[in-house]
């Protein structure tokens, strides 16, 4: 092989399942759950999360600008349960119940499921670069003028894992990542 040349593939059912093993998602469940519940769980090439029963709620009774070097911490509100609202086109943070150890060889993109977009509900988050561990901080936005509803221990968002040709030189634990090994929300940080 040409060594200008980068391989890379995309992970199927069987090898997130060995890798799973090996400790790369916990708790894993190693088929799809469905019924009556928005999917979670072991898909064709990729691992559906769910989402944690504690959210922080966007309000904007403190601020007056949004400020990622000096956000304003009053500007969420705790929320547990079962069920988080979101207000109309406002956002919420929550955190996967799984955590998740990605290998130095592997990088991955999560992307929202389908059930919710198909609401008006985006789930926005980051690659979890080689390296990174943690329960992954989520951004869900309600994009429509109607109040939406987020539905704790069921289906958010569907990771894809794709394996390089070899693995990184650095990763994100050799960077000490500042988001390395969260075990809840985490806010933003410089």
């Amino acid at each position: 092989m040409n060594r200008y040349h980068a391989a890379v593939s995309i992970l199927s059912d069987r090898e997130i399942a060995r890798r799973a093993r090996w400790g790369m998602i916990r708790p894993f469940t190693s088929r799809q759950v469905r019924k009556g519940v928005i999917s979670y769980g072991l898909s064709s090439y990729g691992y559906d999360l769910r989402i944690a029963g504690a959210f922080k709620v966007f309000s904007n009774v403190h601020a007056s600008v949004v400020d990622p070097k000096a956000f304003d911490r009053r500007s969420l509100v705790d929320v547990k349960g079962k069920v988080c609202v979101v207000p109309p086109n406002s956002f919420a943070l929550g955190h996967t119940v799984e955590y998740l150890r990605i290998p130095r060889d592997i990088l991955t993109l999560c992307v929202g499921k389908s059930t919710y977009a198909r609401c008006g509900i985006i789930v926005n988050v980051t690659p979890f670069e080689p390296g990174w561990e943690g329960h992954a901080t989520l951004e869900i936005s309600n994009t429509t003028p109607l109040p939406a509803r987020i539905y704790a221990g069921e289906g958010i968002a569907q990771v894809i894992f794709f394996r390089a040709d070899e693995e990184c030189r650095t990763s994100y634990a050799d960077r000490k990542g500042k988001y390395q090994a969260q075990r809840r929300i985490t806010l933003p940080r410089i």
